[in-house]
């Protein structure tokens, strides 16, 4: 007989010691992930488990990757459906095994079928605690954070979920070599103004205090996505905000009509090539509103406005938007970071910043975050 048939099935709501990251609503029958970089994590001592997974999606699939003892193992594409998948079989039943299956790619905008969530798990072991993590890190970003190119070859064009990564991502490298646990708020295409098209609805402040306000449908709304997110629930030390890269970009892209009103909207540039002053004085505005916000949802934490990666030209306008934040308010606890460019050796596909950018980044980026959790 077989060992799959002594295992026991529990509920993921039972489950004492059950981790979840990422924002959620709280709800544990079934967890809900919405995030890239979301993930559930538990420690079993088992021969074998099993987890029971719904995902759902009109355009865009879900992707999840398992880590075993912070290992990635194994990484796959979600039918639609509910079904149960098998995380690993035939181990040592003596040993503990840290399981986490993360959320591989973003809350899709523009996919109001999309959803992925966890109902319970088959196992012939015991659950014990998960150890907590000194540290707490929220980063907030675009394509880059969302990982978006990280899989895949460097000739692949095609925008589609499987060239997504919140594993092989920077924000998950820079955690870890910082020892905290993370969340992602990331959104391709999105800044911190508008999006790269022109489009001022793709701005992430707008929906920063939901659940996961950016996701759209009758379905994501009452699996409580536009809920107010509980910040006292979690605060983090740091708070990394990689925006301005889809900004620049609207400056060289055609102007977005809205169609409901006619309205028009373009970020300019003159005829030398250089910004217009006045779109130029709203993107700084926009960096000063959004430090506000988020240091009024943050009380304590040092926020970083980490940019780069996919060159600088806004970093001027980054540093005068901070610097007038921090004269205009006192707040010391406010920084900028440069992100080491990415080159053609460290390109991936779609033309966005591969693994050996991202592994680049977390280097540094973690270097720095460590001096301001160490006062130095």
């Amino acid at each position: 007989m077989s060992g799959d048939a002594y295992l026991q099935v529990h509920r993921l709501a039972e489950i004492e010691h059950l981790k979840i990251h990422g924002r959620t609503t709280g709800g544990l029958d079934p967890v809900t992930l919405f995030w890239t970089g979301s993930a559930i994590e538990l420690n079993v001592q088992a021969s074998g488990l099993w987890i029971e997974v719904e995902s759902g999606y009109d355009q865009y699939e879900s992707w999840i990757s398992i880590l075993i003892n912070s290992v990635p193992v194994s990484r796959q594409m979600l039918n639609a459906g509910r079904h149960w998948i098998c995380v690993f079989r035939g181990m040592n039943l003596d040993t503990v095994k840290n399981i986490r299956i993360v959320k591989e790619v973003q809350a899709m905008s523009g996919d109001p079928g999309c959803y992925l969530q966890f109902h319970a798990v088959r196992t012939d072991g015991a659950f014990l605690p998960v150890e907590a993590k000194p540290y707490r890190l929220e980063f907030i970003g675009d394509s880059i954070t969302s990982g978006e190119g990280v899989i895949g070859a460097r000739e692949e064009l095609d925008w589609i979920p499987a060239w997504f990564s919140g594993v092989h991502n920077y924000t998950a490298m820079t955690a870890d070599a910082v020892q905290a646990e993370y969340r992602v708020i990331s959104q391709s295409g999105w800044g911190v103004l508008t999006s790269w098209d022109n489009n001022p609805k793709g701005n992430l402040p707008d929906i920063y205090e939901q659940v996961c306000g950016l996701l759209t449908g009758e379905r994501n709304e009452a699996l409580g996505a536009h809920k107010e997110n509980d910040f006292e629930s979690w605060q983090p030390d740091v708070v990394v905000v990689n925006l301005g890269t889809n900004d620049n970009g609207a400056f060289h892209s055609p102007e977005w009509v809205d169609e409901g009103t006619g309205q028009r909207y373009k970020q300019r540039l003159k005829e030398d090539g250089s910004y217009h002053e006045d779109d130029l004085a709203a993107f700084e505005a926009a960096v000063v509103k959004f430090l506000g916000k988020l240091r009024r949802y943050n009380n304590t934490a040092h926020i970083l406005w980490a940019y780069g990666m996919l060159g600088i030209p806004l970093m001027p306008a980054i540093y005068r938007a901070v610097d007038a934040y921090i004269q205009s308010t006192g707040d010391k606890k406010v920084s900028v970071f440069q992100l080491p460019d990415m080159t053609d050796e460290t390109a991936g596909a779609r033309t966005h910043p591969g693994l050996l950018a991202h592994q680049q980044t977390a280097r540094e980026l973690s270097g720095y975050i460590k001096g301001l959790l160490s006062g130095s």
